[in-house]
């Protein structure tokens, strides 16, 4: 049976709202794929959401499964709904929020970490768990501070950027320091895009375009990740002790691609999923409507003529969600992929 809840954010009480030189690591090629699931057990299902809105989407989901966290818009009259949606299981409570509000990530305890805009159009990331909504702390010397991963420890990793050169440095809040946030020794221009259970923090460095990637080891060491021959590398997420991502190289350009972060090496993607959305600790790989194990990917069930679907995350079971667009966009889940 299906529970929703309605909450609205204004009803929740808000408490405590949310450099090291580069090493060069080993880059060879990796081994051991994951293993495929058997065909006939891919199948796609509708997650419940309120059905007055005019779109709904499945943005996150948790290691084990269980958590799920989107958005969804309801229109009334001349003005617009937004909300925040979260799942466990398939009980739905519904937060309403303000305009943009959107869920960065979820950890196995089901804490929900997102972003969006504070006083005077500045980022106000925040955290929903026990049932509240609550603002992070920020750095009042920054601008356009966000959220971008949450480990199992409840640590936090975004970024922020200077007022004055608009350049982005790593953020940290770490579950071990309530209402704290730290400035992380970052390399220059630093984007923190993901945290792995044992601390470890990927992200990226650079100017637009120029990007080098970087692991963060739970000692403060870092290391590059990269490819070689690379001329642009782009790190977007980590799981595990894998990283996924994009590299330049020079007879081609956004290539997708898994590394190893124990060691460095890395396997190029089938180039039929350019884009990459998620990776679950098993290696396994999400990114438009395709599954990616190994080398290889596979199309999901769900779409039809005039009806799109796509992947926005997967868990460590091999749970995937996302969203249908036919008539309207619906948050969908797959399982058996």
């Amino acid at each position: 049976m299906t529970h929703t809840a309605r909450r609205t954010l204004a009803g929740v009480t808000a408490a405590g709202l949310l450099t090291a030189s580069l090493g060069v690591a080993v880059s060879a090629p990796a081994t051991a794929a994951p293993r495929a699931a058997a065909l006939g057990t891919c199948k796609i299902s509708t997650l419940p959401y309120p059905t007055d809105t005019y779109r709904a989407d499945a943005n996150v989901i948790d290691p084990t499964g269980r958590f799920v966290a989107g958005t969804a818009l309801r229109i009334e009259g001349t003005d617009n709904q937004y909300l925040l949606l979260f799942w466990d299981g398939n009980r739905l409570t519904e937060v309403e929020a303000p305009s943009m509000a959107s869920p960065a990530d979820v950890n196995a305890d089901g804490v929900v970490i997102g972003n969006g805009w504070g006083e005077g159009g500045n980022g106000q990331p925040w955290r929903y768990r026990n049932g509240r909504v609550e603002q992070l702390p920020v750095v009042s010397s920054a601008t356009g501070v966000s959220v971008t991963a949450i480990n199992k420890a409840g640590d936090i990793v975004g970024l922020g950027r200077t007022i004055d050169t608009g350049e982005s440095f790593g953020l940290r809040w770490p579950a071990a320091r309530p209402g704290t946030v730290e400035v992380l020794d970052t390399p220059a221009n630093a984007e923190p895009r993901g945290i792995t259970a044992n601390g470890t923090i990927v992200g990226t460095a650079g100017d637009f375009g120029y990007w080098t990637s970087w692991v963060r080891r739970p000692n403060g060491r870092y290391d590059a990740l990269t490819v070689p021959g690379a001329q642009m590398s782009y790190v977007s997420e980590a799981a595990g002790h894998w990283a996924i991502g994009h590299v330049d190289l020079p007879d081609s350009i956004w290539v997708p691609v898994r590394w190893n972060l124990r060691d460095g090496s890395y396997t190029t993607l089938d180039p039929q999923s350019p884009s990459l959305e998620d990776v679950n600790a098993k290696g396994v790989v999400v990114g438009a409507d395709r599954v990616v194990r190994g080398a290889t990917s596979r199309v999901l069930p769900g779409a039809s003529d005039g009806v799109g679907i796509g992947t926005r995350s997967i868990s460590d079971t091999g749970t995937i969600v996302g969203f249908r667009n036919g008539e309207r966009v619906t948050p969908v889940r797959w399982t058996g992929c």
